[in-house]
C-alpha cells in the first residue's frame, strides 16, 4: 500500500482512470456502515451463449486495472471474480458456430448443459467449452481470478439464501420489473423461471403464485398443467436483471463495470439489490467495442477482430495497451488499429523509465508490470 503522502499526491496529480476509480471506490467504501467487510469483491461477468470475444477480455483487463490501483492505496484484501451465467437457456443459435443443426434442437436447454457443438472432446458441454476458452486467454495473460459458475451455485445450493429473498420480496422486485417492460410481456413475467421437470428446459411461463413459506411457486406448464416447485437447489434460475441483483448480494461485490448499453440495466438491478437489502456495487459504464463497419461487436456474430487475430500480428501487451486507452470512447476493432498500437506500445515502453514515480502510474505500463509480477 502505499504511504499517505504518496496518496495525496496521487490523488492530486494522476490523470489514470483508473485511479480514480480506486479513490471512488475507496470513499464509497468508507461510507458504508458495514464494519465487518473483511474483503473488497470486484466482480465481471460472462455469458458464454456465445464465444467469449475481445470486449469480455476488455471487460476483465480494465477491472484489473481498477484493482491494482485499489490495492495500491488501499490495505484492504481484494479478489476478482469471473462470473459466467452459464445456466441460461440458449435463445438463439449463433452465426459462428459449427453443427448449427445439432444446437438447435437444443435450444432453451441450460447452456451448460447442450452438448460441446465442437465435437473435440475439450469440454462436456457447450459452455464448458466457452468457458475454458475465455479461461484459457485470462491465465495467458496472467491474470489474478475466481472462476465461478452460475449452475454450480444454483445447482449446489449456494444461491437458494439469494433466490428465497427474492421470492420473499416478490411483488417489490415484480414491481420494479414491470416499469421496464411492454404490455405483452407484462402479462406473463416472473422474476422466476423453472426448469421443466421433464426436458430440462429453462421455461418462461406465467407464475400464478407463490409460497413464501414454502419456497415454492406454481405456474403454467406449456403442457396446459399447473406445476408447483421450490425456486431452490437449481430447480429455478433468475430472469437476468434479479438475478445480477441476487448475484451482487450473495457474493458481495463492491465493483462491477459494464458496458454503456447496459446502463439501464445497471439502474434496475441496482433497485432490487436495495429491496433484497444491500448496497449495489460501485460501477463503470464504459463505451462499447465495435467492428470495421461502426457496428456494435456481438459473440453471437463473430463479428470484429478476435483476440487470437490480434495475438496472431502483435504481441500480448499491445492489446493490454489499446484496453486501457479511452474506455469511455467507442473503439473500432480492425487490423489496421493493430500498427500503431504496437508502435504506441513500443515508444512507451522506450520512455517509461524515464518517467517520474507519479508519472509512470498514468501509464498503462504500471498495471502490466503489476499484473506480470
Amino acid at each position: 500500500m502505499i504511504e499517505n503522502n504518496m496518496q495525496q499526491a496521487i490523488q492530486s496529480d494522476v490523470k489514470s482512470w483508473a485511479f480514480a476509480e480506486a479513490f471512488a471506490l475507496q470513499a464509497r467504501l468508507a461510507k458504508i456502515a458495514d464494519t465487518d467487510k473483511q474483503m473488497v469483491v470486484f466482480s465481471t461477468g460472462y455469458g458464454p451463449s456465445g464465444l467469449p470475444h475481445i470486449g469480455t477480455f476488455g471487460e476483465v483487463l480494465r477491472t484489473s486495472m481498477v484493482r491494482q490501483a485499489f490495492q495500491q492505496i488501499s490495505d484492504m484484501p481484494t479478489r476478482l471474480l469471473v462470473f459466467s451465467d452459464d445456466m441460461d437457456g440458449l435463445r438463439k443459435v449463433p452465426d459462428n458456430i459449427p453443427n448449427a443443426d445439432m444446437l438447435a434442437k437444443h435450444l432453451h436447454q441450460p447452456l451448460s448443459k447442450i452438448p460441446n457443438p465442437f465435437d473435440n472432446g475439450t469440454a462436456p458441454s457447450f459452455a464448458a467449452h466457452n468457458n475454458a476458452m475465455l479461461q484459457g486467454f485470462l491465465d495467458r495473460f496472467g491474470f489474478d481470478y475466481e472462476f465461478i459458475s452460475a449452475t454450480n451455485m444454483y445447482q449446489s445450493g449456494k444461491f437458494d439464501e439469494g433466490l428465497l429473498k427474492i421470492l420473499a420480496n416478490y411483488d417489490a422486485v415484480l414491481n420494479i420489473m414491470l416499469k421496464t417492460l411492454g404490455d405483452e410481456r407484462k402479462q406473463t413475467y416472473s422474476p422466476f423461471l423453472p426448469l421443466c421437470p421433464e426436458t430440462g428446459a429453462v421455461l418462461q411461463v406465467k407464475v400464478t403464485d407463490y409460497n413464501v413459506a414454502d419456497g415454492t411457486i406454481t405456474y403454467n406448464h406449456p403442457n396446459g398443467t399447473d406445476v408447483t416447485t421450490a425456486v431452490t437447489g437449481g430447480r429455478c434460475k433468475l430472469q437476468w436483471k434479479p438475478d445480477w441483483a441476487m448475484r451482487w448480494h450473495m457474493l458481495g461485490v463492491d465493483y462491477e463495470m459494464a458496458g454503456k448499453d447496459l446502463s439501464e440495466s445497471v439502474k434496475v438491478s441496482s433497485q432490487i439489490v436495495r429491496v433484497l437489502g444491500a448496497t449495489p456495487p460501485a460501477g463503470f459504464s464504459y463505451e462499447l467495442f465495435l467492428d470495421e463497419k461502426g457496428e456494435k461487436i456481438s459473440k453471437s456474430r463473430g463479428n470484429g477482430i478476435s483476440m487470437e487475430q490480434w495475438l496472431e500480428y502483435a504481441p500480448e501487451e499491445s492489446l493490454a495497451w489499446f484496453m486501457y486507452q479511452k474506455p469511455k470512447t467507442a473503439k473500432r476493432l480492425s487490423f489496421d488499429v493493430i500498427p500503431k498500437q504496437v508502435d504506441d506500445y513500443l515508444d512507451a515502453c522506450r520512455k517509461y523509465h524515464t518517467l517520474e514515480p507519479i508519472a509512470q502510474l498514468d501509464s498503462p505500463l504500471w498495471h502490466m508490470q503489476v499484473m506480470q509480477n
